[in-house]
């Protein structure tokens, strides 16, 4: 599933959608898995508030806006959910499980 706002407002939907009909979906967003989907992979949030930050820092300090360089993401997070899995007929890897970021049981 793609980024997008709708997607976050019918996120219960979509996620008892994908249930009802047995989809295994990887979601975006780690609200998706917390609420019942399988798995999520994307940027970590938190990261980026941490460093937007520094970049607050910077202007504060006298730095023009438009000459801080445009940044990425660098930390992705990888957030399984057991119980989803499980209700699916999936075994997941324990090298995938291994690698998780975190695991919802």
């Amino acid at each position: 599933m793609t980024a997008n706002p709708f997607a976050i407002v019918h996120r219960d939907l979509i996620i008892t959608l994908a249930a009802r009909h047995k989809l295994p979906a990887v979601y975006f967003e780690r609200l998706f898995v917390a609420a019942g989907g399988l798995i999520s992979y994307g940027p970590d949030f938190l990261d980026q508030f941490r460093q937007a930050a520094g970049y607050v820092d910077r202007i504060l300090k006298g730095e023009k806006p438009a000459d801080l360089p445009v940044q990425a993401p660098t930390k992705y997070e990888l957030v399984i959910n057991l119980k989803t899995a499980k209700s699916l007929g999936l075994e997941i890897p324990p090298t995938l499980l291994a690698r998780a970021d975190e695991v919802i049981e």
